[in-house]
Parts: C-alpha cells; structure tokens; sequence
C-alpha cells in the first residue's frame, strides 16, 4: 500500500487546551475499573458528561450497567465487551449460594439481558459467550466458584484488551510517516476501549515513535463523539488536533490536506464489509474518490465469520430525538419524521486495509481475513 509523503499545508494552530501532566492521563483515560473481590462494583467514566464534566458511574447492579451501554455512559465495541462481562458478574453476586443448575440458569438470563443493551458491537456479544462458556465449563463446581471464576475471566477479558490495543498501535504506527495527516471519524480511542484504543492508538503510538503528525476528526453527528471525544484524547496526549463539520471532510481532502483516513469498527463480516459509526461509509467513498488510503483499526474479536458480508450486519435505530433535540436544545419542527441509524457499513473494496492486534490485512478479502485469523 503507498502511502503519500508529502507534507501538506495544515490550517492555522487554534489555541490548544493544555495537556494534562502524563501522570494524570491514566486516570482520565480510566474508562472501566473493577473495585473489590467478586460482590464488588464496576466504575465507568460517564462518557455523556466529556469534555465538559469528570464523572464516574458505578453499577452495583445488572440493570445498572444495561443501561449505561444504553445510553452510551460507555461505548465503543471493546469497552462495551468489557463491561459486559463485568456486568454477568455483578448480575449473579445475588446467586452465589444457590444451586449450580439455579445459577447456571441464571447466567444465560443475565447474559440475554445483556445483549439486548445494544445490537450492531459485536464485541458484546464475543464477551458474553466467553463468560457463558467459562459457566458451563465449570458446571462441576459450587455456585460460588464458578462465580469467582468469571470473575476472573472479566478480568481477564480487559487485560487481553489492553494487550490488543497495544498491539494495533504498533502495527498500524508502521502505515505512518512524519509529516502525514490523519482524518478520524467517531471516537476509537482509550474510551472506547479498557486500553488506548484501537484507531487512536495507532496516532498514540506513531507520536510516542517521534512522528510529526497531525489528525483531522469529524465532529460525527448527532451525537458528536468526535468532537466532545476524540479532539478531548487527543488534547491531553499533546496531538495536534483539528475539529472539522462531517460535511468538510470532502473539502478537506480536496485541498491536500488528508494522507489517510483511519476509524475503528464495531463488526466486520467474513469478507471485510465493516460496519462503524454513523457517515463513515461516506468518509470511505470520498477516500477513494481522492486517492487516499481508508483504514480499518479493530481487534479480530471483532470480525464475525458467521455473516459472509455486511448485508447481515443489524443496525442499530436510535431515538429521534438525538436528531430533533440534540443535547437538549431543539433544532428542528415538532413532530418531524427522523431517520436514525447509528451506524453505516463500508464495503470491503473501500478498504485499503483492516489493522487488527495480530497485523495488517491488506486488500481485504474472505480468505486474506480467514488466513489472518486462522
């Protein structure tokens, strides 16, 4: 894949927030923790306060964490796996001193629930059969240890994650040069993730590598995960950032000033379609448009083998009135007819390359993915 060189001219600096001292940048970017032994509780950093507000959530509850990938307290498909499966754990604290068949039985009612939070992440539904399948696994044990025991499977499932996003930004690092502009769309950084992210951590990795880089992020409408998110990490990481409209990224890209486009996913089918936030297929299609490089970032838990394609993928249908009435403030007529999909799918032929924890897939295709996560 050739990726350009040449340093184009950016838009003037605009005053920059400055960043946080590194020390703290750990704890702001502390997106999930668990606290206590297995009747503990899962901290979230409530994601639909940023930029403005620090907030934790803390669910002692299973309707508790439902909720708060409901409505988007945490998101993104890493993080919402994550969660998940803390939240199978903090579902059974009530059922530790039942009967194994009682807590068995309970553990795939917990699990259903879970699942119905959100449709399109499939990393939500990867996590909760890992944690089903540890269940089952150890049907020969009291009702309390298994429950210990998938306690330590969530955990296990964040430290793999922090793992995975270390490892995307060191193979996707290698696609950038000094002097490249990078356009992002949505948020796939450390608050998408229990790490630092997948399509972010890759800009997190080539300026720890020394290289002058700049990102362009879509603001992502309605919701504005770009602007309130990505432009907010990448603040406190000292990245230099600049916030456009999603309907500038053609005007953008049109006048030099993008080398590659790079976004995470949320599914990817069996031969490549990957499904993101809401205009990313756009984003693609003017990409190629320009003859610039439109990458994917995302763990391999994050394919699904069973769709052949993205025409299988379920898009998720949000309230209208994230449209009509966007943080509170109404900017269209009452009772206006809305159409609200969260995400779109990019077909797999957009793509110039799909970066996972385990490499680069090129070009992809049904069996480049499958040799990849064979």
């Amino acid at each position: 894949m050739a990726l350009p060189t040449k340093k184009f001219p950016a838009f003037p600096r605009t005053e920059q927030i400055a960043p946080v001292e590194m020390n703290r940048v750990t704890s702001l970017y502390k997106t999930l923790f668990w606290t206590g032994n297995s009747n503990g509780q899962l901290h979230l950093l409530d994601q639909t306060q940023l930029p403005q507000h620090i907030e934790n959530t803390i669910c002692t509850t299973v309707e508790d964490v439902w909720n708060a990938i409901k409505v988007l307290k945490v998101r993104g498909a890493p993080a919402i796996g994550v969660a998940a499966a803390y939240g199978v754990v903090i579902g059974l604290q009530e059922s530790r001193n039942a009967s194994v068949d009682e807590f068995l039985r309970e553990v795939d009612r917990i699990a259903a629930y879970l699942a119905a939070s959100r449709p399109t992440a499939v990393n939500l539904f990867w996590a909760l059969d890992r944690m089903k399948a540890v269940a089952w696994k150890c049907e020969a044990f009291t009702a309390t240890e298994i429950h210990d025991r998938l306690l330590a499977e969530a955990r296990s499932i964040e430290l793999e994650d922090q793992t995975m996003c270390s490892a995307i930004g060191r193979h996707g690092s290698t696609l950038l040069k000094a002097g490249m502009s990078i356009l992002t769309h949505c948020n796939a950084g450390g608050l998408a993730t229990a790490g630092d992210g997948t399509a972010l951590a890759v800009m997190f990795q080539a300026a720890a590598d020394g290289k002058d880089i700049h990102v362009f992020a879509d603001e992502t409408r309605p919701l504005l995960q770009g602007a309130r998110l990505t432009t907010w990490e990448l603040q406190q990481r000292g990245i230099p950032v600049t916030l456009i409209c999603d309907s500038m990224a053609a005007q953008v890209m049109k006048e030099g000033r993008i080398q590659i486009v790079i976004t995470g996913a949320d599914r990817i089918a069996a031969n490549g379609d990957a499904a993101n936030k809401i205009g990313t297929y756009g984003v693609a299609v003017l990409a190629q448009y320009h003859g610039i490089p439109f990458c994917v970032a995302a763990p391999s838990s994050t394919f699904d083998l069973s769709l052949p394609d993205g025409s299988g993928i379920p898009i998720e249908q949000r309230a209208s009135e994230e449209v009509t009435c966007g943080f509170g403030t109404r900017t269209a007529p009452e009772n206006i007819s809305v159409y609200n999909p969260a995400f779109d799918v990019t077909p797999a032929e957009l793509i110039t390359a799909i970066v996972t924890e385990r490499g680069i897939i090129r070009s992809p295709t049904t069996q480049a993915i499958r040799e990849h996560l064979a």
